[in-house]
């Protein structure tokens, strides 16, 4: 009898693989953004973290640092998005401009970065929200095949959302 073996991911091979680095969370983060825009795509991709106690949410990665830098902090307003993403632990796809106008108060800004579609996908640990990954691209390149795809991407991200900052 021949056995079939599966093949592995590259991408989450590679991600894994970084995990193991020492230049932490850095190693992982950039491993994250390549193999998301290899596997999914995107032209904005962050990664924030969210504190359940205050309310606010922190950027901890950001591919374009200029207009979206590192240690950007911000309020989160309850809503359908954060009891969706944060409080339910659902992935977010908003297809159009006009998605991204109703909940995003920077919907300017991502417009002028030529994005005008979101794929948020939550971090979750024991029932929480710690963080997402958050993908933009051009007007309705994201699906729930996505959604799928960046599942396994957005759980190895866990171990640098819940070790203390370097």
């Amino acid at each position: 009898m021949t056995r079939i073996r599966p093949k592995p991911d590259p991408w989450l091979s590679a991600v894994a693989a970084a995990q193991g680095g020492a230049d932490q969370p850095g190693t992982l983060f950039a491993a994250l953004d390549e193999a998301l825009n290899s596997a999914i795509g995107h032209k904005l991709f962050t990664i924030l973290t969210y504190d359940e106690v205050s309310g606010e949410a922190a950027r901890i990665y950001s591919n374009l640092p200029g207009p979206y830098p590192t240690g950007g902090r911000k309020r989160l307003a309850p809503g359908p998005w954060t009891e969706a993403v944060l409080d339910r632990g659902e992935a977010y796809i908003g297809r159009t401009q006009d998605d991204l106008r109703d909940v995003f108060s920077d919907h300017e800004l991502i417009a002028s970065l030529g994005c005008a579609s979101v794929l948020n996908m939550p971090v979750r640990w024991r029932g929480h929200t710690l963080g997402s990954l958050n993908l933009l691209h051009e007007a309705g390149w994201y699906d729930e095949d996505d959604v799928a795809a960046c599942l396994p991407f957005a759980q190895l991200t866990l171990p640098a959302l819940l070790a203390p900052p370097p």
